[in-house]
């Protein structure tokens, strides 16, 4: 006789017509199963910076194609990064795009706008830093990108080499090896920061 079937009936030594369960109907009844946790949403941010926090792209796209593409927030994160000039960290973005009364974006929106920047090849991501930059060199697809960052002032340089990209293309060949991407980060002094040192000395 199944569970039901004994509570309608009264049965199980009368504890059912008491309105009591006894021990073999506790043991008997069916279990509800405990809901899935939900995604806290420090794991959805964390995921989607694992998505976003790739090495940089260095894929270049038509004329005002990435422009076409720019929602008010990508244009806000572009907009911040231009006038910042300096590597600028995702969570510092966030408090740099707070509103008038203080209102934060969410992270992951954030995360979202920075990874469209960094496929259209308008921003880089330092990973030294783990922050971003604008893209202030004309570079072509696949070529290798230097970044001169200084360690006093934190002013970062972009530039390309024509012997890098011969040395690195042969370097990669010889080797088998299939670049995903080719970034170098040199961390020192600037120029201006090394002659104030000098004249400090």
């Amino acid at each position: 006789m199944s569970f039901l079937e004994r509570v309608i009936r009264g049965s199980s030594f009368g504890a059912a017509s008491r309105g009591r369960m006894s021990r073999r109907d506790y043991r008997d009844a069916p279990r509800a199963r405990k809901p899935e946790p939900a995604p806290s949403i420090r794991r959805l941010v964390i995921a989607a910076a694992a998505r976003y926090n790739v090495a940089m792209s260095t894929k270049r796209v038509a004329p005002g194609t990435a422009a076409r593409g720019l929602t008010p927030a990508r244009r806000a994160a572009l907009d911040i990064l231009t006038k910042a000039n300096r590597p600028v960290g995702a969570y510092e973005m966030i408090d740099l795009l707070a509103d008038e009364k203080g209102k934060r974006p969410a992270p992951i929106s954030v995360y979202r706008a920075l990874g469209y920047l960094l496929d259209q090849g308008l921003a880089h991501r330092l990973a030294s830093r783990n922050a971003f930059v604008i893209c202030g060199h004309s570079h072509e697809a696949g070529e290798p990108v230097i970044f001169l960052i200084c360690d006093e002032c934190g002013e970062v340089s972009e530039a390309t080499s024509p012997e890098l990209t011969r040395g690195l293309a042969g370097m990669t060949a010889a080797a088998g090896f299939q670049p995903r991407t080719r970034v170098v980060e040199i961390a020192g002094l600037c120029g201006r920061c090394a002659a104030a040192g000098r004249k400090e000395g």
